[in-house]
């Protein structure tokens, strides 16, 4: 098949990320992921397999939630935990890539350390760009934050700061006495967390990988703090889990978790592939969103699913358990 694809034969090939990185041919034009790449290096190499004779080529990224509590199960499984923190810090870097509301090449860029002072144009969200809004005293409130912890602390923790959050860790530390506790309140999470993944993609903090992934000021933030500078953002676009969705599921009276669904059925379809059988063969999809709703963590209690046998659980529990304790660690 590489060959045909090589001589023109075939003008689609479907592969894994492995294909392809030592191929010499400079006419493809179109790039397409499936899923999540575990990082931006490999997303970037990948990529640069289309257009590499200067004319002009498209790349689709395509993923789901899902493909995030798969990636982040597999990093978890590693016994290096030096290791582990730094794929982690990847992984989430990648993700703000896909969700990301600002210029994707201002963000590839940044992520190696490069400015880049226009927007390429060219890109999805340039073409199409999001609702802005001012965001001058939002990003004077994340960062002033991120001064006040002592530029010592992730995402997660300036958020619940911001928040108000009564969390044991912001206790212990006392950061519920200081000035910027509490005085983003009214804002979810997921816009707090869309705000400050901006002001790293425009360069105003940077998250320190060899410090798990803190934090800092850059010196692009001194005139933002100083009210000597406007910034206008992108207003987040915030997931909003609906209880029921045309034409999924019923599960008996209760709802179960989207992602984790999607997780599951990921991990699905990976086994159906190596058994070579449809995925309905393995688990029904009423299996496992009563999977997804009931989050058993032990065999007893996956026994307890409607769908799932002994046979079964011999054969596939194990897989969908650890499945689901890698959602709830998450």
């Amino acid at each position: 098949m590489q060959e045909m694809f090589l001589r023109d034969d075939i003008e689609i090939v479907v592969a894994t990320v492995a294909f392809g990185m030592g191929i010499d041919k400079p006419n493809v034009r179109f790039v397409v992921h499936y899923d999540l790449p575990k990082n931006i290096e490999s997303y970037y190499q990948e990529t640069g397999r289309s257009g590499r004779d200067s004319l002009p080529a498209e790349a689709l990224l395509l993923f789901g939630y899902g493909d995030i509590a798969i990636s982040r199960g597999l990093i978890e499984k590693g016994n290096n935990a030096e290791q582990k923190r730094i794929e982690l810090h990847k992984l989430q870097a990648m993700i703000g890539f896909g969700e990301a509301q600002t210029c994707r090449r201002r963000v590839l860029l940044g992520y190696f350390g490069e400015r880049l002072k226009e927007d390429c144009g060219n890109c999805d969200v340039c073409l199409n760009p999001p609702e802005t809004y001012d965001a001058t005293v939002d990003a004077q409130k994340a960062l002033s934050c991120v001064f006040r912890v002592g530029q010592r602390f992730g995402v997660g923790h300036v958020v619940d700061v911001l928040r108000g959050a009564q969390t044991q860790r912001i206790l212990d530390l006392r950061h519920d006495k200081l000035s910027t506790y509490g005085i983003g309140g009214e804002k979810l999470a997921e816009a707090w967390s869309s705000l400050i993944r901006q002001l790293i993609h425009r360069g105003y903090l940077v998250q320190d990988v060899a410090s798990y992934s803190v934090l800092k000021l850059t010196e692009a933030a001194r005139p933002l703090l100083r009210g000597e500078e406007q910034l206008v953002l992108a207003k987040p676009r915030i997931r909003v889990k609906t209880l029921q969705k045309k034409g999924r599921p019923q599960v008996g009276d209760f709802d179960y978790d989207d992602d984790l669904f999607d997780a599951l059925r990921m991990r699905r379809k990976k086994m159906a592939d190596t058994e070579g059988v449809p995925p309905y063969v393995i688990f029904g999809d009423a299996t496992l969103a009563e999977m997804a709703a009931k989050m058993p963590t032990d065999e007893a209690g996956l026994l307890a699913i409607s769908g799932v046998g002994k046979h079964k659980l011999q054969r596939f529990g194990g897989e969908f358990i650890d499945e689901i304790i890698g959602y709830m660690c998450r």
